[in-house]
C-alpha cells in the first residue's frame, strides 16, 4: 500500500493553487459566477451559511437550486438540510483519510457511523470503497453483536465516533472476545488525548479528520499527528466569525470551505467551527496546509440584558468606523445586572462616538474601552461571555 493517496498530496503549493483556481472558476461557471484571476478573490463573494441553504432548500426544493449531478442518495441532516451524495467517484473524499490511516486492501472496516438518513455512514462506505477495503455497516447500537462480528468476521479497522470503539473493546473483553482491529478511522466527536492513549495501549493506531454532512472530508491527520492536513479538492479560508473576511494566518477563525466536487458545488459555505492554520508542512510529506482541528464554534450569540448580540453586529460596528481595526463585546455581571463593555482596537477615534454607534448597531448601550492595535486576544472571539451560570 502507497504512504500517499496519490501525487496529489506532495505537489508544490504553486501546482496546487493552479489547479484549484482551474478547478474552481469551473465551479463558478457552472453557478453564473465570474471567474477569478486568483483564489484571493474567493473572498469578495458571499458567504453560504446553513440558515441560508435551509432558506434557498425551503424555497426551490430540494437542494436550493443548486446544480447538483449524478445523484444517488439524498440525505437529511437538522434544519432540515438536505444533501445529495453519489457514487462516481469518492464523492466525500474519505479515502485519502482512510489511506493516511493504513486501511486498504484486504481490510474490513466496521463502519459504526450512522446509515439512517444522515450521510455519515455512506461517506465512510464511499472512502472505504476508494482504497478497496470491504465493510461491515454495523451503524450504531447492539454493541455485543457488533463484538462477536468483529470477531466472527476478523474486523481489522474501525471507522466511527471517537468512543464508541471503546464501548466495543471492553463489550468483548467483558464476553471473553479477542479482536483483530488494529487503525482507527474517527470524526464526528472530540478525541481526547486520554482515550487515543488507551487505543494506542491496545495496539490500535487511531487518527481522527475534520468532515461535515454536506461537504464531507475536508481535512485529516496522518500519522504524524501534527495537526490535520486540508484535502487536495476543497478551498479553505479562515475567516472572523460574521464576516467573510480572513483573518491572518495563525489566527483563529471561522472554518470556511468551497468544495471543488463537480457533483455538488458549494462556494464558501460556512462550517461555523473554529480553527487556525499551522505554519509549515508536515513531516510526513503532505504539502498542503495544515489546521490545528476543531477549535470551537464561531457562533458567539450571546443574550444580554434581554437582547442577543449577534458577530454579524460586531462586525457592522466596525464597518462603522474606518480606524476600527476589531472590536469585542464582553458581557459580565455586576451585582444581578447585565454590563456590556465593547473593547475597540482603532487608532484614534473618539470612545463617546463609538458608544453612540454600539447603541445603534448592538441596540445596547455599552461602555467602550478604547485598546491599542494588538491588544485584543487573536482567538476567534469577537463575543465574550465572562458570566458564571454556576
Amino acid at each position: 500500500m502507497s504512504t500517499y493517496f496519490d501525487e496529489l498530496e506532495t505537489r508544490s503549493r504553486d501546482a496546487r493553487e493552479a489547479a484549484q483556481l482551474e478547478a474552481l472558476n469551473v465551479q463558478l461557471a457552472r453557478q453564473g459566477i465570474d471567474p477569478l484571476e486568483d483564489l484571493s478573490g474567493l473572498s469578495a463573494l458571499p458567504v453560504l451559511r446553513k440558515a441560508d441553504l435551509v432558506a434557498k432548500q425551503a424555497a426551490e426544493p430540494p437542494f436550493g437550486g443548486l446544480p447538483v449531478s449524478n445523484l444517488a442518495h439524498v440525505f437529511q441532516s437538522p434544519g432540515p438540510i438536505y444533501e445529495p451524495g453519489g457514487l462516481s467517484h469518492d464523492w466525500w473524499r474519505m479515502g485519502r483519510f482512510l489511506n493516511a490511516c493504513g486501511i486498504g486492501r484486504g481490510d474490513i472496516v466496521q463502519n459504526c457511523f450512522g446509515y439512517h438518513l444522515t450521510p455519515a455512514g455512506m461517506i465512510f462506505e464511499s472512502g472505504a470503497r476508494a482504497v478497496g477495503a470491504a465493510v461491515l455497516p454495523a451503524g450504531t447500537g447492539q454493541t455485543e453483536l457488533q463484538a462477536r462480528a468483529a470477531r466472527d468476521i476478523g474486523v481489522t479497522a474501525y471507522a466511527g465516533t471517537p468512543d464508541y470503539l471503546k464501548m466495543i473493546l471492553e463489550k468483548a473483553d467483558e464476553v471473553g472476545l479477542e479482536l483483530r482491529i488494529t487503525r482507527a478511522a474517527v470524526g464526528g466527536g472530540a478525541l481526547f488525548p486520554s482515550l487515543r492513549q488507551y487505543y494506542a495501549d491496545r495496539g490500535i493506531q487511531c487518527l481522527q479528520c475534520y468532515a461535515t454532512a454536506d461537504l464531507g472530508n475536508v481535512a485529516y491527520e496522518s500519522p504524524e499527528m501534527e495537526g490535520m492536513i486540508l484535502d487536495e479538492h476543497v478551498i479553505v479560508e479562515l475567516v472572523t466569525p460574521g464576516t467573510g473576511d480572513p483573518v491572518p494566518e495563525g489566527d483563529v477563525g471561522e472554518i470556511v470551505v468551497t468544495t471543488l466536487n463537480p457533483d455538488y458545488p458549494l462556494i464558501r459555505f460556512a462550517t461555523g467551527d473554529l480553527s487556525a492554520v499551522l505554519p509549515g508542512e508536515s513531516p510526513c510529506g503532505r504539502t498542503n496546509t495544515r489546521i490545528k482541528g476543531w477549535m470551537g464554534r464561531a457562533d458567539q450569540t450571546t443574550k444580554i440584558k434581554g437582547m442577543f448580540v449577534r458577530p454579524e453586529q460586531v462586525a457592522q460596528l466596525v464597518a462603522k468606523h474606518a480606524e476600527i481595526a476589531r472590536a469585542r463585546v464582553v458581557a459580565s455581571r455586576e451585582g444581578e445586572m447585565d454590563v456590556m463593555t465593547v473593547r475597540i482596537e482603532a487608532e484614534g477615534g473618539d470612545a463617546a462616538t463609538y458608544e453612540g454607534t454600539v447603541a445603534e448597531v448592538l441596540k445596547l448601550k455599552g461602555k467602550v474601552e478604547l485598546v491599542a492595535p494588538g491588544a485584543l486576544p487573536r482567538d476567534g472571539l469577537v463575543i465574550e461571555d465572562q458570566r458564571s451560570y454556576d
